[in-house]
């Protein structure tokens, strides 16, 4: 992925990792596009951010999805990079029945959100120079949280979800890049957690982060998650292309 000159629509832009994402590509000389449910939040961030735009969308449902996916590309064609932000997490005690509405809102706005997001741009990006497809995950995609169990299982899926739609877009102008944090200082838990001496310092994550996302890198793994995402061994990636190799008889 190109660092400059891109077109970005980032959804989540409103708070914590999206919104430090999308300044920080802002100032590296990119259009930016971020959304999110809240008017008044991506207003505050616009306002702070001269030349910053924002759109509002509720990923949680299709029609939004597809009504902000056909006015950004109609207002913005040159848009060339979608990255797939937004997310919820919170405790959800799987050792006792669920509450079936608080995971069902996890699993909707997590994983069919950005699958929706995805397919809603998808023909538009295989048309645009240097595109790219970004989600972010998490480090506990490959090594599970326990209170967290559904948000941990959705970012897992999105990272099962982006390795093959990754093999699937080799040799096109597409590329699919996973972003994967460790524990940062962030509002996704609480106020507590921009606190918490424990999590990464959110300038630190996004400083290391950019340099990663411009050195061309399929995962953007900073120093800290590297422990969490080794879970899942590293010959992972080439295993896959191997598999994918043998069953589609290449």
């Amino acid at each position: 992925m190109k660092h400059t000159g891109n077109t970005i629509f980032i959804t989540g832009g409103g708070s914590g990792i999206g919104r430090a994402l999308a300044e920080a590509s802002q100032k590296a000389g990119n259009t930016v596009i971020i959304s999110g449910r809240r008017k008044d939040k991506l207003d505050e961030v616009t306002a702070a951010n001269p030349g910053m735009h924002s759109i509002v969308l509720d990923v949680e449902s299709p029609e939004s999805i597809a009504s902000v996916a056909k006015e950004l590309i109609a207002k913005f064609p040159a848009l060339n990079v979608v990255i797939n932000n937004a997310g919820i997490m919170s405790m959800d005690g799987v050792d006792k029945p669920v509450d079936d509405k608080q995971v069902t809102s996890i699993v909707t706005t997590n994983l069919l959100g950005p699958i929706r997001i995805t397919s809603a741009f998808i023909e538009h990006l295989k048309a645009q120079p240097g595109a790219a497809i970004a989600y972010v995950t998490s480090g506990l995609a490959f090594t599970p949280l326990a209170p967290t169990a559904t948000y941990n299982a959705t970012k897992a899926a999105i990272h099962s979800y982006a390795l093959s739609q990754r093999y699937l877009l080799a040799g096109t102008n597409v590329k699919v890049i996973e972003i994967a944090p460790p524990y940062v200082q962030t509002e996704l838990m609480g106020d507590h957690q921009k606190s918490d001496p424990r999590a990464m310092p959110l300038d630190e994550y996004i400083a290391e982060t950019m340099k990663l996302l411009g050195e061309g890198h399929d995962e953007i793994l900073v120093e800290r998650v590297l422990p969490l995402r080794n879970n899942a061994g590293p010959n992972e990636h080439a295993f896959v292309k191997q598999f994918n190799d043998m069953m589609s008889g290449h």
